[in-house]
Formats: C-alpha cells, structure tokens, sequence
C-alpha cells in the first residue's frame, strides 16, 4: 500500500480539532471532519478510510459517482462544490449531505429529483458571508427568507449553513465570518421554521479550521491537511 503521510496528517488535523474543543468548552464529538479528497487517486481514498475515515468531499458530480462506485459503502459523500441544477439527478441517491444549496430553483430541483428516487436529501444553505464576487452562495440577509421557503419542499431537510471563508495567510482573519455564520444559524433557529434544523456549520478548510471550531464548526473540509498540495 502506498504510503503518503495521511496516516499522521489525520493525525495531527484531529488533534488539533480536540485542543481547540477543549480551549472552547466543546465535546470534540461534535465536529466531523470531512476529508476534502478531491483531484485525490483512490489509493489516497483508501487509505484515509483504512485510518477511520468514513466522511468524504467531492466538488464534482462525475468524480463524486465514480468514487461513490469504487469505494466503500460505509462512506458518507458531502457533495461540497456548486452544484448544477441539471446534474442532481446523478447524486441524489449517493450523498449523505449536499453543502452548496444557495437558490430555491437548486433546492426545487433536489427536491423533485429525490420525491422520484423516494429519498430524503439532507442539505445545508450555502451563505457567502464575505460576500466575495468570485464565490456562490446566499447574501446573509437573504438567507433567512431561502429557508423558509426551501423548508416547504419535500423530501428535502434542511440541516444548518455552510459558508466557504475567503482564502487567508492567517486562518485567525476569518474569525469574523464564522462568527457571522454561527450567529446566523442562531437566528434561523429562533423563528422556529417547521423542518428546519441547524444544528450544522459547515465552515473551516485547510488554512482556518481551528479558528471555525472554536466558532462553533460541526464539520470542517480539510484536503491539503490530509492529502498533501493537490
């Protein structure tokens, strides 16, 4: 079995997430790591769940349905890149959670496709809180209202936020938007919105998830931690 380090970077990114559980009073259960494997061979794949890994992200649909094929069915697929409103239908009934809803015509679309496959789609709203052009996602302000309207569909539970922090030097410069996120999430929660649960943030990649975990991440996407530079 090839060897490449993944062993001691799952490691190294786990303990980390425990010291910052502890610094922040958390119960280090309550944060899933989410290997990012995308671009990765299948060896890598193999060899991150050979170590316990059973919580796996794709971008792509096709690299999602041919990992989902080659692996494991243990595994639990996050399809976390933007998502294609005519390439739901090929994922629907492979992933455990989609991160990247961030319109009703999206969230319409899963819903119709899982009504037809008789499935239940777990998902969460994608917020960009830093309001970057270059990315996808809901205005913060807007996202209150794609809840409750998403929260009507069928066959589709909405399970908490996921926002994709701007790319830093130093993780600590996101702070303020994983604080936004998780007050948001607070928000949302108040007004008791039937079928709505936001229990999960997804938030923290590579360069800042200890700062998201002691924000209050339940899931962080880590890919170059654990899999080395693509």
């Amino acid at each position: 079995m090839p060897q490449y380090g993944i062993r001691e970077n799952l490691e190294t990114v786990q303990n980390i997430i425990n010291a910052e559980c502890i610094k922040a009073g958390r119960n280090s259960s309550e944060v899933t790591l989410i290997a990012v494997s995308k671009t990765k061979p299948i060896e890598m794949l193999k060899e991150a769940y050979e170590c316990g890994c059973r919580d796996f992200g794709e971008n792509k649909v096709q690299e999602l349905v041919d990992k989902y094929e080659a692996m494991p069915k243990d595994i639990r697929w996050h399809m976390i890149g933007h998502l294609q409103r005519n390439k739901v239908k090929y994922i629907i009934d492979k992933v455990y959670m989609i991160h990247s809803v961030d319109s009703l015509r999206l969230a319409q679309e899963i819903s119709k496709e899982a009504v037809k496959k008789n499935v239940s789609v777990n998902i969460l709203i994608e917020v960009n809180v830093a309001d970057e052009a270059t990315k996808f996602g809901v205005k913060v302000d807007e996202a209150q209202d794609l809840v409750v309207e998403i929260a009507k569909l069928p066959n589709i539970c909405v399970k908490g936020l996921m926002t994709i922090a701007p790319n830093v030097e130093n993780g600590e410069k996101n702070r303020e938007i994983f604080c936004k996120l998780s007050k948001l999430a607070v928000d949302i929660m108040s007004k008791n919105i039937d079928n709505i649960d936001m229990n999960i943030l997804s938030m923290g990649m590579t360069g800042d998830y200890p700062v998201a975990v002691s924000e209050g991440a339940t899931y962080v996407r880590v890919g170059t931690g654990i899999f080395g530079t693509r």
